[in-house]
């Protein structure tokens, strides 16, 4: 089948596949990060990037091709997580951009807009590596704009966009010697194509094996507006008081009378109310309308089929129960401290060292860091709660750093990213922060201060790799000295001491360690007692950090 316009309901089923998709193999995704450690996270990001995404598709279903992307670009800038989901984001972003007026595009006008997310997606990108995601996305939208200048079939031309994704994934190692070195093409590439594969499928009308049925569901559907919304009016200003829902299952008895036309139900639904939502395929029809007279609503939908579901709630009684929740919220409100000249907001994993970060000044501490990345919006919304006019942010992982960036741009507030990428660089920048100070002279001091710390980190090895010149088992515990991996050993012990070994300097004065999850308090004295007698000279902190998959997470300035 041919398919020469796309309209919002079909990409909407494109970017429900996509994001499926994606969740079906986030882990396969993980497994191709290119240090084997128990936190490889590319896929988890992506998948919840895009699910993000997705979900404010659904919630926002429409025919209007340019509004169905504005709410992807919209989800994934809200739930971007890690440099791949924010680059996702972005890449998307780029591509609504080009549409964002269009009510259907044709095959040129979709394959521009993928060309035209690349280019926000490098803008992005302070340093854009290539043999990344990027060049993954470079490449499949050329080929794409390429096909369209003489395909006018956008199946054709997803085909295309699709087979050069994937050939440019297997030329990635090509273009970063780290990727073929450890025998893996890049993982957000892997990602990307697996986002193509689900739009490609949804075209055709396949379903992709381990992935759900493509399925909008309406219980989830406007339920955060009708809550916002309602308390800015009046009960008795509600027109249509009904929520009803239902599912229809088409029967081809009844359809000889009634031939079913999606677009004549959803026109003739229309008389009944308002907020009406339809999404219909050969066998079901799921309907969503505010009315006045659900029974005539229902009568009218009977006689295309059998009920499968059927739900009717009163918005008027709804309404006065969120107008008193409403009220009791502001009142609480205005018993908010006064907005503060400064607010910290850091990121950390582990109840220890999070402790850490509030006892030395941090305002919010915000789960994750090596076992998850916090979103776009986490970061946002932890900025908005410390009631600052000035915040600064410490992402503590180089792989936070994009979406606290993307952060900085939604925040009302003075806003700088000092960008630490370790939890003993945000510690030592947090020390250098002055409350008197300027916040650009703040952001100069606490960079300066990280600069000075260096960073080392024991964890366990997830696959047998070898990675610049070192032979690395499953199993095997690493000692990694700011990002490069320096050691390894069966023996936890034997890794950290030897990880030690190699971060001592002549002119090193101290040294702090946070003991993880999996760590016992005899483990934790035979380290120190190691530093005690071969370097009597270094001063030592010792802190419960409490972290999981990292045994000892060790500073020295």
């Amino acid at each position: 089948m041919s398919i020469t316009s796309l309209d919002g309901k079909r990409f909407a089923e494109m970017i429900i596949a996509g994001a499926n998709n994606l969740a079906a193999n986030a882990q396969m995704v993980n497994a191709l990060n290119v240090f084997p450690v128990p936190d490889g996270d590319t896929g988890t990001n992506m998948n919840l990037s895009m699910t993000s995404g997705a979900k404010e598709v659904q919630e926002h279903l429409t025919d209007h091709v340019g509004k169905t992307a504005a709410s992807l670009a919209r989800g994934l800038l809200m739930g971007a997580r890690g440099n791949s989901g924010v680059i996702l984001s972005q890449l998307f972003r780029g591509f609504a951009k080009a549409i964002e007026q269009k009510e259907w595009i044709n095959s040129q006008e979709f394959a521009n807009a993928f060309e035209a997310g690349v280019d926000t997606a490098y803008k992005a990108v302070m340093k854009p590596v290539e043999g990344t995601i990027l060049t993954v996305a470079k490449d499949a939208a050329k080929k794409a704009v390429l096909t369209a200048k003489h395909e006018s079939d956008i199946v054709k031309v997803t085909e295309a966009l699709l087979e050069e994704a994937k050939s440019s994934l297997k030329r990635t190692p090509e273009l970063l010697p780290v990727l073929k070195e450890v025998g893996v093409v890049d993982s957000g590439g892997q990602g990307l194509v697996l986002v193509y594969e689900g739009f490609l499928a949804a075209l055709k009308g396949e379903q992709l094996p381990g992935t759900p049925a493509i399925e909008p569901t309406l219980d989830e559907l406007v339920k955060a507006e009708h809550h916002k919304a309602q308390s800015f009016m009046k009960t008795e200003d509600i027109v249509y008081g009904y929520c009803t829902e239902f599912m229809v299952r088409l029967e081809k008895e009844k359809l000889k009378d009634h031939p079913f036309s999606e677009e004549k139900f959803r026109e003739d639904l229309s008389q009944f109310g308002d907020s009406l939502l339809v999404v219909a395929d050969d066998e079901v029809a799921k309907v969503h309308i505010h009315s006045e007279r659900p029974g005539e609503v229902l009568t009218y939908g009977q006689q295309y089929g059998s009920f499968i579901k059927i739900k009717i709630e009163n918005m008027r009684e709804q309404h006065s129960q969120i107008v008193g929740e409403t009220h009791q919220q502001l009142h609480t409100d205005t018993k908010k401290k006064e907005k503060q000249p400064y607010g910290i907001v850091t990121v950390a994993m582990g109840e220890g060292i999070a402790e850490m970060f509030k006892s030395i000044g941090a305002s919010a501490v915000i789960p994750g860091g090596q076992t998850m990345n916090p979103s776009t919006e986490d970061i946002v919304k932890a900025a908005q709660e410390v009631n600052a006019e000035k915040v600064i942010i410490l992402p503590n992982n180089k792989n936070i750093i994009l979406a606290a960036e993307q952060a900085k741009e939604m925040i009302d507030a003075e806003v700088v990213v000092v960008p630490s990428k370790s939890v003993p660089q945000g510690i030592a920048a947090l020390l250098a922060f002055r409350p008197d100070q300027s916040l650009e002279k703040n952001q100069a001091a606490m960079a300066e201060a990280m600069a000075h710390v260096k960073t080392g980190q024991i964890t366990y090895a997830v696959r047998d790799t070898a990675i610049d010149g070192i032979s690395i088992a499953k199993n095997d515990f690493m000692g990694i000295l700011d990002g490069k991996i320096v050691t390894t050993s069966k023996d936890k012990m034997e890794a950290a001491i030897h990880l030690i070994e190699n971060m001592v300097e002549e002119d090193s004065e101290i040294i702090t360690i946070f003991y993880g999850e999996d760590v016992s308090k005899e483990e934790t004295e035979e380290l120190v007692a190691f530093i005690e007698e071969k370097y009597e000279d270094l001063e030592i902190e010792v802190h419960n950090g409490k972290q999981p998959l990292y045994s000892f997470i060790i500073s020295i300035e």
